[in-house]
């Protein structure tokens, strides 16, 4: 508000009761929340395809050191290749379709979570898992009751980062290939030169984006971090 007042030109930086009505305007239209759809579809997808390969791929390279050692320069590598990169080449090699956005952005992010959930899978603790070997659990059980739940506070700490991540990677990709979701309005209205609809969609994404985390990944870190508190 403040920054709006001092340039005084709503060309530049429109004030925040100037955003009302054209929020209002494409609420009624349907355009933003068909967009914000487009966009919290793209990242749901993503999101659970990186969480699953990169939960695997971590607490694997944690169990096992010598596929780490084989995996580690591969994971070293993609962990610094710019997301640019990767969305361009998916383009490039399977088109511009949602498979390709969506692969682009999972796989941008499966490294992260995989580091993360490796850390963990290295501080899993030995007694447990002998007590466990002891008492014969199967593999599934042990899975469930020993090793997950001492890797939930990881694998929240890589979601929370994870969801970050993503939002940011989703609109790049839509920014660059495709006709729907908040980062194709942005580019859209970006060439415009239309400041306020900019502001619009970019606000509108990051009120769903605080109300995700706040309603849904807050209160599960919180649960899943009870155990340790006890």
């Amino acid at each position: 508000m403040i920054a709006a007042a001092l340039t005084a030109d709503p060309q530049i930086l429109p004030g925040p009761f100037q955003l009302i009505a054209p929020m209002r305007q494409e609420l009624a239209s349907g355009e933003l929340l068909y967009h914000l759809g487009s966009t919290l579809r793209r990242v749901f997808w993503a999101f659970v395809l990186a969480m699953t390969f990169g939960l695997i791929l971590g607490l694997v390279m944690g169990r096992f050191p010598r596929v780490d050692r084989w995996l580690d320069p591969w994971l070293v590598i993609f962990l610094n290749l710019p997301a640019l990169v990767l969305i361009v080449l998916c383009y490039l090699w399977i088109g511009l379709t949602e498979t390709a956005a969506i692969l682009a952005v999972t796989l941008n992010k499966i490294p992260n979570v995989a580091t993360v959930v490796r850390e963990g899978a290295r501080a899993l603790d030995p007694e447990l898992d002998a007590m466990a070997r002891v008492y014969r659990l199967p593999a599934w059980v042990r899975l469930r009751h020993v090793v997950l739940p001492q890797l939930a506070p990881f694998v929240a700490a890589a979601a929370r980062s994870g969801v970050a991540v993503i939002w940011k990677i989703v609109l790049v990709v839509e920014f660059l290939g495709r006709s729907s979701g908040v980062g194709f309005q942005i580019h859209l209205y970006f060439q415009l030169f239309d400041v306020t609809m900019v502001l619009v969609y970019a606000l509108s994404f990051i009120g769903v984006m605080l109300l995700v985390e706040w309603v849904l990944l807050q209160p599960w870190e919180r649960r899943v971090r009870r155990w340790r508190n006890a």
